[in-house]
């Protein structure tokens, strides 16, 4: 619901909210207090009136005078706020009463001792008159003790004027509240208008910018920095953008016409015709020259745009803030594609295109391709299919990078143009040699198909088979010719089968020559002879799976259903190899993730692991239910190198969750929940704890582990310290609030901080938090918290913990990257590893940014926050300078260092420098 709201509704809920929660929760404080202070003043009150009694009456209840009672008890009852009044004799019997009956009666104890008893109407007051109260108005000095009791008084207070009054003060409260809520209400309402407003006016411009109205213009004055920084940048893309154009049209334009004028001259001046033909020559030099030209000097400001917009969606932004930078980016990326593909096509009519001869392995090339188109394709539920037939050379010379831009066009114009069924790419060879080999390679999809006009016109420059289609999905026309001239290059052909509405068929035959030092590029582990259980209902990815099965060497075994598999594990005959794995291949909308989480069980519990294929859609869907998901958990199309290692790794280990020593120990694996708003270190506590056994959940922010602590219990908590929004204290404080209003029990709660000094430490601890890591974390000390905090023993592996750097380390002789302690970092495991440092790398360049934007603005609170952030992410990866660097930052920051210290000039030197080692490696 919350998404459906406006900026101005939400600016409105968020004035009015915690408005109307205060004013409630402080005008009932203070109401209760009122009503409290005015009920004591009461009960005070009627106390004083009867203690001023007793020595009024003595001597009238000593002498049994009742005129003077009844006389007395009148001018009592003139008194504000009391109702009735009785005098009583040491018996408990009346000797006279003023006012209505007594609301309360007395019990059997009121006559014994004083008593005050209240109801909700009135005060009862039952009090002893003594002989000491006749000595204060006699002086009388007789042998009775002062204690001598003489009679009673019983008396009774109204509440109702006291209601009244609180009453009068609730409403007048209400009044106020009323007033300033409405006076929040209007500001609220006036302020979103302010926002509102300069977010149309973009969102107009760009618009007009979309439809080809280039001369429009965002005005420079929108009221926000933000948005200001915004309409500059469209301004400067759309000036750059229309000048371009024009000087393009005029260039083309006038070399158009001095071709033209050639023309008429070689056909009235024959004698001229070899001097005119060079010129016509040169003019169209001059154009692909100047186009070539053109679109280098267009991407220089669009790389600028694009750069300066990935920048601003990491800041603060609204929803439709988002919205709107995501068009633009999306445009301006078109637009890049469109400038590249005119760029090629200039270089190829120039005669400047220079094809590489270098090795390459073919599948590799293929299955990587496929890799990185599949996401488009999933998400239209569309089959990608990739089959290298056995027989097919795949150590190959050529130029891979462009035999890879042909095939992504094909299968970017098959995903386009298909919209259900399967997209299958085929590699086979037609002839070969001993130095060379003939290749076919096709793509072939399931359609709208061509008719023989479209056919005829597909492969020209600048043309579109579809032309309302093609609008749809977009293209400049250049593709298909890029990719023509390309193998036209190369020495081979394209070409084309299709029929309207049964799908088409592109196809590539190209000769190449054969390497003759062909390099591995990963190694085959030994799994010959093993059985493995296939089920795959799609007939082609059955047909590719089968095929590289066979080639590891493994026994295929296929079967139509889960159900049957598991059957024939369950009563495979003692006779026969045991089927080891189970290789399957599954979607979220065929069998949903819990129904998968059985079959897995049952198959691990008969000794048989588990090899999930799904779509990449789906892979999030998968993640949380496969024991480790890291081996278990591929995405389609299948790559041979991942499903060699994944499949070595499975046949040569136990089932992961069928464990005797584990069952032995605990009764059931321990539920944790990781908080972290780092991915990678998400990723990496995530994926340590799993290997060890635990049921993980993870979530990224505050809010969020608050919210899965309400609806699920945990056995234990690891909370990240600084997150955005919701810090982990702040979280932890909500989440000890939420235990003790509930009375649910209390859950430990492990702080997980890359920077802890003392002072902090107390803090978190004073927080509600139960215990903390200081990272880099390992599993073994993971292990030992959870046993610690629950009770519950996970296995534990050899990985060591990071050895911390002193006080004392040159952070300049520190080395820049050590892979071995990279490695050790992720227990092992060279994927995660690289995950990791892939993911530090990624964002090295936006932290970089960030901390120098902080330090030249003096923000201290941003600069330590953000520096922070960055040292989380280097204590999971093999990165002693920069992670030395950040902690001597933050350390002395946290003291009271200047943000011009030359600590932070260190930290920026080292990831200059990380980030030139990446680029070189890259």
């Amino acid at each position: 619901m919350l998404n459906e709201l406006g900026i101005k509704g939400r600016i409105l809920l968020l004035g009015l909210l915690p408005t109307c929660a205060m004013a409630m929760v402080l005008g009932g404080y203070f109401t209760w207090i009122q009503l409290s202070d005015m009920r004591t003043a009461l009960e005070e009150r009627g106390q004083l009136i009867a203690e001023q009694l007793g020595p009024l009456i003595a001597p009238a209840l000593r002498q049994d005078n009742r005129v003077v009672l009844r006389r007395i008890a009148q001018d009592v009852l003139d008194q504000p706020d009391v109702r009735a009044i009785s005098f009583l004799s040491v018996d408990q019997k009346v000797l006279t009463h003023a006012g209505p009956s007594m609301s309360i009666p007395m019990s059997s104890e009121d006559g014994e001792t004083a008593s005050l008893r209240s109801g909700l109407d009135v005060t009862h007051f039952h009090l002893p008159v003594q002989a000491r109260h006749l000595k204060l108005i006699t002086g009388e000095v007789n042998n009775m003790s002062g204690t001598h009791l003489l009679g009673w008084i019983d008396l009774e207070l109204s509440h109702h004027a006291t209601l009244l009054r609180g009453y009068r003060n609730l409403m007048l409260g209400l009044l106020l509240i009323m007033f300033g809520l409405c006076l929040t209400a209007v500001v609220a309402v006036r302020i979103g208008r302010s926002i509102n407003r300069p977010l149309r006016i973009i969102g107009e411009g760009v618009a007009h910018l979309k439809d080809g109205q280039l001369a429009t213009r965002l005005p420079q004055d929108l009221g926000s920095y933000e948005l200001d920084t915004l309409a500059n940048g469209i301004n400067r893309m759309a000036e750059a953008m229309q000048t371009a154009q024009e000087e393009m049209q005029n260039n083309i334009d006038q070399a158009t016409d001095d071709v033209r004028q050639n023309l008429e001259t070689i056909e009235i001046q024959n004698i001229e015709l070899d001097l005119a033909r060079k010129e016509a020559l040169e003019a169209s030099r001059i154009k692909s020259e100047f186009l070539a030209n053109m679109s280098h000097e267009i991407r220089t400001p669009l790389n600028g745009i694009l750069g300066f917009t990935n920048l601003l969606q990491k800041s603060e932004l609204t929803p439709r803030q988002q919205d709107y930078l995501s068009t633009i980016q999306n445009s301006a990326e078109s637009l890049l594609g469109i400038i590249n593909e005119i760029l090629d096509f200039s270089k190829i009519e120039a005669g400047k295109l220079v094809l590489e001869n270098i090795p390459f392995n073919l599948r590799d090339m293929i299955q990587d391709t496929m890799t990185i188109l599949a996401p488009s394709a999933h998400e239209k539920q569309l089959e990608l299919v990739c089959l290298i037939y056995r027989d097919t050379p795949v150590h190959l010379v050529g130029d891979p990078q462009r035999l890879r831009q042909v095939l992504t066009n094909l299968i970017s114009n098959a995903i386009k143009f298909t919209h259900e069924g399967t997209i299958a790419v085929r590699a086979m060879v037609e002839d070969e040699d001993e130095d060379h080999a003939q290749l076919r390679i096709s793509v072939q999809d399931s359609g709208i198909g061509l008719s023989e006009q479209d056919r005829d016109s597909l492969f020209q420059a600048f043309t579109q088979a579809d032309n309302s289609l093609s609008r749809q999905a977009g293209g400049t026309g250049l593709g298909l010719v890029i990719s023509k001239r390309l193998i036209e290059q190369m020495g081979g052909e394209i070409g084309l089968d299709s029929e309207p509405g049964e799908g088409s068929e592109f196809w590539i035959t190209i000769s190449l020559p054969k390497s003759r030092n062909p390099i591995e590029t990963h190694r085959r582990l030994a799994v010959a002879g093993r059985r493995v259980g296939l089920v795959e209902p799609h007939e082609l990815t059955r047909q590719s799976l089968r095929h590289q099965l066979e080639d590891c060497g493994l026994e295929v075994v296929e079967f139509d259903t889960l159900e049957k598999l598991t059957l024939a594990v369950a009563n495979q005959p003692s006779s026969e190899p045991v089927i080891g794995l189970a290789v399957m291949g599954v979607a979220s909308n065929m069998l949903p993730p819990d129904l998968l989480t059985e079959r897995i069980w049952e198959l691990e519990r008969l000794g048989c692991n588990s090899l999930v294929f799904c779509p990449t859609t789906d892979q999030t869907t998968f993640h949380a239910v496969l024991p480790d998901v890291h081996c278990q958990l591929q995405a389609k199309p299948v790559c041979s190198r991942k499903l060699e290692r994944a499949v070595a790794e499975l046949l040569n280990q136990r089932p992961t969750r069928v464990d005797n020593t584990h069952t032995k120990m605990n009764d059931r694996a321990p539920r944790l929940l990781c908080v972290d708003d780092n991915p990678a270190n998400l990723l990496l506590v995530q994926t340590l704890l799993t290997d060890l056994g635990a049921e993980v959940t993870s979530v990224d922010s505050g809010y969020a582990a608050v919210e899965a602590v309400q609806h699920e219990r945990f056995d234990l908590v690891f909370m990240d310290v600084q997150m955005p929004g919701m810090n982990g204290r702040q979280a932890t404080e909500a989440i000890r609030a939420w235990e003790v209003e509930q009375e649910a029990p209390s859950v430990p709660i492990v702080a997980l901080t890359a920077h802890a000094m003392s002072n902090e430490k107390r803090a978190l601890l004073q927080a509600g938090m139960d215990d903390y890591l200081t990272k880099p974390i390992s599993d073994r000390q993971l292990a030992q918290v959870v046993l610690k905090w629950t009770g519950l023993r996970l296995h534990q592996s050899d990985v060591h913990d990071l050895v911390p750097l002193n006080g004392s380390t040159d952070i300049v002789n520190l080395p820049i990257l050590d892979e071995e302690e990279g490695l050790r970092l992720a227990a092992g495991k060279a994927d995660l590893a690289s995950d990791l440092l892939s993911m530090l790398l990624a964002s090295l360049a936006a932290d970089r940014q960030a901390i120098r934007q902080a330090r030249e603005n003096g923000d201290r609170i941003g600069l330590i926050e953000r520096i922070h952030r960055l040292h989380g992410a280097t204590r999971y990866c093999g990165v002693p300078q920069l992670r030395a660097a950040c902690h001597h930052s933050e350390t002395l920051l946290k003291q009271g260092a200047p943000t011009s210290s030359p600590a932070l000039d260190e930290l920026d030197a080292a990831i200059e420098q990380l980030s030139s080692m990446a680029k070189t490696y890259a």
